[in-house]
């Protein structure tokens, strides 16, 4: 390639080097309507206020030494914006081919597997919240734990519900004495 031709291209290939690269994060401000990161890019190249865009309905706050992957608008490098920024640190694998998952460093995760959507709570709490109504359309619900009604005051486990009803008694009418336990228990 000539010496003059290769003059003329030097400036676009700079433009094309410009145009992405990959960083670590090393901090987020999740407080603004754009998140933005400060990034470490490759061979020492700090970024701050880069904007994380994200997409529709998804938010996520990273964690120092997340990954990233960063364009740069026209090549400059002064207008940086985050497209992508992963975790590998977390990231759940094995998913079969076509399933879903959403997780966080401490292991909670909702997976939509092929055989029916699981929820992880990492042995974290799991709240429904602001909502009038909770509906399960399914033929049976089952619960491996307690169920415990809060609606009364003290409020009082299915469990203790069943235990109160399988020992209670009334009043005989005749001899004014408690009549026996049901003789089916709930």
């Amino acid at each position: 390639m000539s010496r003059g031709f290769s003059r003329v291209l030097a400036p676009l290939a700079r433009g094309l080097q410009n145009l992405f690269s990959r960083g670590v994060v090393s901090a987020v401000n999740a407080g603004l309507k754009m998140q933005t990161v400060q990034i470490q890019l490759l061979a020492g190249e700090g970024k701050d206020n880069v904007e994380h865009f994200e997409p529709y309905g998804y938010t996520a706050h990273a964690l120092p030494g997340a990954e990233a992957a960063v364009g740069f608008v026209e090549g400059d490098r002064s207008h940086g914006i985050a497209l992508v920024v992963a975790d590998r640190r977390f990231r759940l694998v094995g998913l079969a081919a076509g399933e879903v998952a959403i997780y966080d460093d401490q292991g909670q995760k909702v997976h939509l597997t092929r055989d029916g959507i699981v929820i992880d709570g990492a042995g974290l709490p799991i709240l429904l919240t602001n909502a009038p109504k909770a509906r399960f359309d399914v033929p049976l619900l089952e619960c491996t734990g307690d169920i415990k009604d809060r609606c009364d005051e003290g409020g009082r486990t299915m469990a203790g519900m069943r235990d109160i009803y399988n020992g209670h008694d009334h009043p005989e009418n005749d001899s004014g004495g408690p009549t026996d336990q049901p003789n089916q228990d709930m």
